[in-house]
């Protein structure tokens, strides 16, 4: 394997531009945006012959856009002017919402000592909305080349001075030919003392994958509205509305089965016809916590779900602690997590997908609380 580093701040290395191909023919750009709030943000193009995908490294290794072929993967946010450079992102902006004025991707992490709402008793400081790692730059980035596939690699820190000491070390990995996309994280805690660890891959969908009558497919034991509005809405927890303008964004908490032998699971959207359709698969192990999140408001305001594995739910801070679903990583020590995106393009992709889920529902039913309910939501 050869490796192409591409920036190292310890070694002052920045490049702004670079193109790197493997034998296979998948192949990495990178280049630097310029213009408006866009202005210094650096994109890595990682392409195969069909499959594209966007990472930001300026923005904490997100993934901002995709396309298969002549079909995008990702959604129409109302900031338009992305990916926004975080030195134009104010997180405590907005009454702690000032991350909203940068989401546009179509994975970012949430993370990496808080992932919910704002939280004013946040110690030792108060962190805003999803928490800091999606407005931090990388300061490791390089390019690993293997004859079928490559790899990219990013360092992002999340530390202060009597704070958290934190690194998310990614590994993003495309193989020729394929329609799946592999995204490891290794969360280290470098300090000398214990550190709180919440994370959530925030991945978000649109058209054409979102339409109304669009499904999510899962292999749920249980499912809880995260509030009372959700709670009006959980009889089609798992049916999309045509955009609906003044829509109140709906959440949901699941308990989701794995697979016997690895505890590995898998959920998907498709769309109404069932010939598109997004499938994720991470492990229970390491993600042990979903949320679907639904925003089926109308298009130029955000038609868009998340599909959200995590560590914890979204619930303040203090809350998820006294539930024991905030990790307590000791010094050195790290968390991983791996999850994987597979596009389907065609109606067999979808039903191979599905039986798939059912293989691993093995006739389960999920059981569906009407109301929030502890310990999955604040009652």
């Amino acid at each position: 394997m050869s490796t192409v580093v591409l920036t190292d701040v310890s070694k002052n290395i920045a490049s702004d531009h670079a193109s790197i191909q493997s034998i296979g023919g998948v192949t990495a750009t990178l280049h630097t945006l310029q213009g408006g709030r866009r202005q210094g943000v650096q994109l890595l193009e990682l392409s195969n012959s069909r499959f594209q995908v966007s990472i930001i490294p300026t923005r904490g290794m997100g993934l901002w856009k995709a396309r298969l072929d002549d079909l995008p993967v990702g959604w129409e946010s109302p900031v338009k002017d992305g990916p926004v450079n975080p030195s134009f992102v104010n997180q405590a902006a907005l009454g702690g919402l000032g991350w909203l004025e940068g989401f546009d991707e179509m994975m970012v992490r949430c993370g990496l000592t808080q992932n919910g709402p704002p939280s004013p008793v946040t110690e030792p400081f108060a962190i805003g909305l999803h928490g800091l790692i999606a407005n931090r730059p990388a300061h490791f980035l390089a390019v690993h080349e293997e004859a079928d596939r490559l790899i990219v690699e990013g360092h992002v820190d999340e530390t202060c001075l009597f704070g958290m000491n934190l690194r998310l070390v990614t590994r993003i990995t495309l193989l020729k030919d394929s329609t799946r996309l592999e995204v490891e994280d290794e969360i280290i805690n470098m300090g000398n003392g214990m550190a709180d660890l919440q994370l959530l891959y925030h991945w978000n969908f649109g058209r054409p994958w979102l339409d109304g009558g669009a499904q999510f497919v899962s292999p749920a034991v249980e499912v809880i509205p995260r509030d009372k509005i959700a709670a009006r809405g959980v009889n089609s927890y798992d049916i999309y509305d045509e955009p609906m303008v003044g829509y109140h964004e709906q959440a949901f908490f699941f308990k989701l089965k794995g697979e016997p032998d690895s505890n590995k699971t898998t959920v998907m959207l498709r769309n109404d016809a069932g010939n598109k359709g997004l499938a994720l698969r991470f492990d229970l192990d390491q993600l042990p916590y979903f949320t679907l999140w639904k925003n089926t408001a109308g298009y130029q305001n955000g038609y868009v779900t998340g599909l959200e594995p995590a560590t914890n739910f979204p619930n303040p801070k203090p809350f998820e602690k006294t539930q024991g679903r905030v990790i307590q990583l000791m010094p050195g020590a790290r968390h991983l997590a791996v999850s994987s995106l597979e596009v389907l393009p065609e109606k067999g992709d979808v039903d191979r997908v599905q039986h798939e889920i059912d293989r691993i529902r093995n006739g389960t039913k999920p059981f569906v609380h009407h109301e929030p309910v502890a310990p999955y939501a604040v009652v």
